[in-house]
């Protein structure tokens, strides 16, 4: 889960690899450094963040370069390991994102034949690799390099010999932005706004040569045209602009998020998708795959869409799908992935397809992998979310789900005017909760001075009790599990004791007095409460410390208004324990390796 970045242009390359690394860090964030080509490869790199690292570099001049941003995979966060890692002759210098699987048997080879190494990385295969092969001609060295190479990878490579920026890859996400005069290439579009909105995704198996002029694609030796598409977001949208953490940004954002579903539910006449494929088939189930965050929006799309639709629905984690032996197709799969390029997730999609589902991607990203394998696409249109942590691109593949169910099979008309006259009151309700922020702060006082915490839920908040127990450990480190509320008495009763809080989501439907005997079950095991309750609820202060009241909504509705509260309250924890909020320990935004 790296971030690479190569530049070739007019500008001082090593300012513009600088900010879009910046830019990248959610990808990862232990080490980083920067090449510059000017006559000779300048390389720069340290264990620590790019703002660091920036304040500590010598000015290099060139107009080529790259750069990277570290999630260490092999080999633990230092200075040797970090990249860029050059040849024995430093003329070469490579970064990587992705997972080079047999780099232990070139080393060795590349040891016995005189090379030496420095680092514990399985990247530092390619640049020696490139040295060997290179008998004056540096494309075809490179060529020749990435054929010995097994596993994943995006490359972004530079060398004395020729003034080129090439960049190759094979399952890790790689897009060039073709600018006036200059050209960027970067694992993800944010690095690139503040210079293009033209972008080319290159695929598996292509291989980009690009100056500041020219970006000619290869594929198998033979040259190839690929189109550009425009990228809609702006520069604005990757800042935090008033917000002192990008996560309180896009927590802030929801609103206008659900405004925008809830108005194309209204002026879509037909189905967001064609499932015309189910309506004709004996088998109606649907299988959805996901992973994190986007597993637990799945949870409660498989909630709607039986209740609802009365269409059975397998839920799987994409991590395992992928390592079946045997894989069990369904009339549609679905993915949900925000990134459009989650490796466990791409490569079940790649298998399903070939046992013969009709696959379908709930992502965020157009143009992403993710789109790019689906028979069908469902944009959540969140905008670029920058926070490792995910808040509005949950609530958004939530509302992309809501926007299936709506605007395909259901036929209880009344069900759904009133689904759809819910939905449009949502934001107002959702600036209500953002409002009533201090209060919610206040029970994340009581919370950050605890190691230990419970989140229960029932019914179509379950899936959100999961939710909000992972949104408080990655961001507080506090230690955090969800659980099914009826589930306790088989076995996490017996961690439950005073300093280990639990918190309940109340939803005022059929489960509630289930609810309630469940949290007179934990009161009765001394462990303090923290109600999350709708706000004509009179019951619960009589037996929580705490009561944190949401506007009352259609209980189908409700995993949206509790997610957005619990959101709050992680983030306030992980700010009273003084976290590090957008860039939480050994945790990367897009997880591009298995």
């Amino acid at each position: 889960m790296c971030g690479i970045v190569g530049y070739t242009g007019y500008r001082e390359a090593q300012t513009v690899i600088l900010k879009a690394l910046k830019r990248l860090e959610y990808r990862g964030y232990d080490s980083c450094g920067v090449a510059i080509l000017g006559k000779n490869i300048n390389l720069f790199k340290d264990k620590v963040r790019v703002e660091v690292l920036q304040s500590r570099m010598p000015a290099f001049q060139g107009n080529t370069g790259i750069g990277h941003t570290r999630w260490a995979t092999h080999g633990e966060p230092s200075f040797q390991n970090a990249h860029p890692h050059v040849d024995c002759s430093g003329k070469i210098a490579v970064v990587h994102n992705g997972v080079i699987t047999n780099y232990q048997e070139l080393k060795d080879q590349l040891i016995s034949e005189g090379h030496s190494f420095t680092s514990e990385t399985d990247t530092e295969v390619i640049p020696h690799l490139i040295e060997k092969y290179y008998l004056g001609d540096f494309e075809s060295a490179v060529r020749e390099a990435i054929k010995d190479l097994a596993g994943s990878y995006a490359l972004a490579i530079i060398s004395e010999y020729q003034p080129v920026l090439i960049v190759c890859k094979r399952g890790s996400p790689l897009v060039i932005g073709r600018g006036e005069g200059e050209n960027i290439v970067a694992s993800d579009i944010p690095a690139i706004l503040d210079y293009t909105s033209r972008v080319i995704y290159l695929e598996d198996g292509e291989i980009a040569l690009i100056t500041e002029r020219e970006i000619r694609i290869e594929k198998n030796g033979f040259r190839i045209s690929k189109p550009e598409a425009w990228i809609d977001w702006c520069v604005e949208d990757v800042d935090k602009g008033q917000f002192e953490h990008f996560m309180l940004k896009e927590i802030y954002e929801q609103p206008e998020i659900i405004q925008r579903v809830a108005e194309k539910i209204m002026q879509l006449q037909n189905p967001v998708l064609d499932f015309s494929h189910i309506r004709g088939s004996s088998a109606r189930e649907m299988l959805i795959f996901a992973c994190g965050s986007s597993y637990h929006a799945g949870l409660v799309g498989k909630y709607l869409i039986e209740d609802l639709l009365n269409i059975p629905v397998r839920i799987e984690l994409a991590s395992e799908v992928n390592h079946r032996q045997n894989i069990i197709p369904a009339a549609t799969a679905v993915a949900i992935t925000q990134s459009g390029e989650t490796a466990d997730v791409l490569i079940s999609m790649k298998r399903l397809k070939d046992a013969g589902s009709q696959v379908i991607a709930i992502t965020n990203v157009k143009g992403s992998t993710a789109c790019r394998l689906a028979s069908q696409t469902l944009l959540t249109e969140a905008g670029p979310e920058l926070s490792v942590a995910a808040t509005k691109s949950f609530v958004a593949q939530i509302l992309a789900l809501y926007q299936l169910v709506l605007t395909g099979f259901l036929k209880n008309q009344g069900l759904k005017a009133e689904l759809i006259a819910e939905l449009r009151l949502l934001p107002e309700k959702i600036r209500r909760i953002l409002a009533d922020h201090e209060y919610i702060k206040s029970c994340a006082y009581y919370l950050a001075q605890f190691n230990n915490v419970f989140f229960i839920g029932r019914g179509i908040n379950q899936p959100i009790a999961l939710e909000g127990a992972l949104k408080l450990k990655e961001i507080s480190y506090i230690h955090a599990e969800g659980f099914a509320a009826g589930e306790l008495k088989h076995g996490p009763f017996s961690l439950l004791q005073e300093d280990t809080p639990v918190v309940a989501i109340v939803n005022r439907d059929f489960t509630r007095e289930a609810m309630i005997t469940n949290i007179k079950e934990v009161k009765s095991r001394k462990s303090p409460v923290i109600a999350l309750i709708r706000d004509d609820d009179p019951v619960m202060e009589k037996v929580a410390e705490f009561v944190i009241r949401v506007p009352a909504t259609h209980y189908l509705l409700s995993p949206v208004v509790n997610t957005i509260a619990l959101q709050l309250l992680a983030y306030y924890t992980a700010r009273i324990r003084k976290c590090p909020i957008d860039f939480p320990r050994n945790l990367a935004k897009s997880v591009t390796v298995e």
